[in-house]
């Protein structure tokens, strides 16, 4: 059965992937694993109680598991429980690609356009910075995803989000013409850009050394500053200066991991894109995982808010 397709209280089995599992204790100190499965339509929390060492050996992440128990709802977020966990057996799926939720369209697709607006950043040290760190850093930019949880957290899913707020910056740019579109695509193709550094890419990801003590936005001000050495780009011009301060506040408040709060008009709808993109995936995901007259599952990073799927065709 699709973790899409379990019911409050019923008892489920079938195949699946451990996205994550940590050992943890209970107050009265006895080890149970934490767990979250996934398929292809969804994700799901889970423990294995009253777990013993070959257990934490045997059930880890990126492994394809068959699972039996029931789901239930807790605190208004379902998760699976008195479960049994198996190995697969030959002939029994066992490939974890089959298991990850795919990124909506087609990377190679993703890629030809970024580049084909590359074309359209006019300002000839931005491009020339844009490309030589998409030349970098090609491989990895083009299959990671942009977050371990949260909003495209899957493979592709960086580079489907840059190319996302690309589209809006082009529309948006064309409804307001003061903002300089120029800088809107250099600023959102490079804002994420340290996700490569910050994540340990799209299986089984989880923050870097680097990712947990310094953040890809350090990360990604210091490949620019990199960069513009190699080039001999000197470092004072302004036009650096702008785009490091994009990318630098696109976070919008300091509490949220910005030094810098936007200043200029392109730096503040750049932050504004991003959180258009990010809850617009946030919402969908969660909204395709229920039906409609149906309550998805709190959204952590929404405030930990929770989205009706109202019934629009009645």
């Amino acid at each position: 059965m699709k973790i899409s397709q379990m019911k409050k209280d019923e008892l489920f089995e079938g195949f699946y992937l451990i996205k994550r599992a940590e050992l943890r204790k209970t107050r009265a100190g006895k080890d149970f694993i934490s767990f979250v499965f996934q398929d292809d339509s969804g994700e799901i929390s889970g423990n294995l109680w009253d777990a013993q060492p070959y257990n934490v050996e045997e059930f880890v992440a990126g492994k394809v598991v068959h699972m039996q128990g029931r789901r239930e709802v807790y605190n208004g977020t379902p998760q699976v429980n008195q479960i049994t966990l198996r190995n697969t057996r030959d002939g029994e799926p066992n490939n974890p690609a089959d298991f990850k939720e795919k990124s909506p369209v087609n990377a190679s697709d993703v890629k030809e356009y970024l580049e084909q607006k590359m074309f359209h950043i006019e300002n000839a040290t931005w491009q020339r910075i844009v490309r030589a760190l998409y030349r970098k850093y090609d491989k990895e930019f083009f299959t990671y995803p942009a977050a371990k949880t949260n909003h495209h957290a899957f493979e592709s899913g960086l580079a489907y989000h840059t190319a996302t707020m690309v589209q809006l910056a082009d529309a948006i740019g064309d409804v307001y013409p003061d903002l300089n579109k120029s800088l809107l695509y250099a600023g959102i193709m490079l804002h994420d850009l340290a996700k490569v550094i910050e994540l340990s890419g799209p299986d089984n990801t989880e923050y870097t050394v680097r990712g947990n003590l310094i953040g890809h936005i350090a990360l990604v001000d210091e490949e620019i500053t990199k960069v513009i050495g190699e080039l001999n780009i000197p470092d004072d011009k302004e036009e650096v200066t702008v785009l490091r301060h994009v990318v630098l506040s696109h976070h919008g408040l300091l509490e949220y991991g910005s030094p810098v709060r936007p200043r200029i008009m392109e730096a503040e709808i750049i932050h504004m894109i991003d959180n258009i993109d990010a809850n617009m995936m946030m919402m969908t995901t969660a909204l395709n995982r229920v039906g409609e007259g149906e309550m998805t599952n709190r959204i952590f990073a929404m405030d930990n808010r929770s989205f009706y799927k109202p019934k629009y065709n009645q």
